[in-house]
């Protein structure tokens, strides 16, 4: 049982990362968007969730633990979303969920930081509370 577990893990962290890669590859390539929630990342970026409508998620590995490590959310579109996270190293770590209100037409944003010694992978569960909410989302490791 704790085989198929782990074995599932790897598979959907390597898909996140290869739907990761893929993103960041077709983004560098595009010009900004006045529409975006949040601009690509840049060299730091370990992650780029340029838009979500409605409640969903995202995996990020690849950690360095010499790093701080930051997550940035922004949302727009009447209503609210909670995000939760999962870290799978340092479990005692895991980070409070939070609440973000979405105005009608001007994103709101936060950063959350998860600090150093993370190593591994981690998750972000988006829960909102309409599933027509617009939200966004960059993990980065600033050098």
């Amino acid at each position: 049982m704790k085989h198929t577990f782990q074995a599932r893990r790897r598979t959907a962290l390597a898909l996140a990362l290869t739907t990761a890669a893929l993103t960041l590859t077709t983004a560098t390539a595009q010009a900004a968007d006045p529409t975006e929630l949040l601009p690509h990342p840049g060299p730091d970026g370990l992650i780029w969730v340029p838009e979500v409508t409605g409640s969903s998620g995202f995996v990020s590995g690849g950690l360095s633990p010499n790093l701080d490590t930051y997550t940035t959310f922004a949302c727009e579109g009447g209503g609210s979303m909670v995000v939760s996270f999962t870290l799978d190293e340092t479990p005692d770590r895991n980070p409070a969920p939070f609440t973000l209100t979405c105005p009608t037409d001007t994103p709101a944003r936060v950063t959350v930081p998860l600090g150093t010694g993370l190593h591994g992978g981690f998750g972000a569960m988006v829960t909102t509370s309409t599933p027509t909410l617009r939200w966004a989302a960059v993990v980065v490791q600033p050098e």
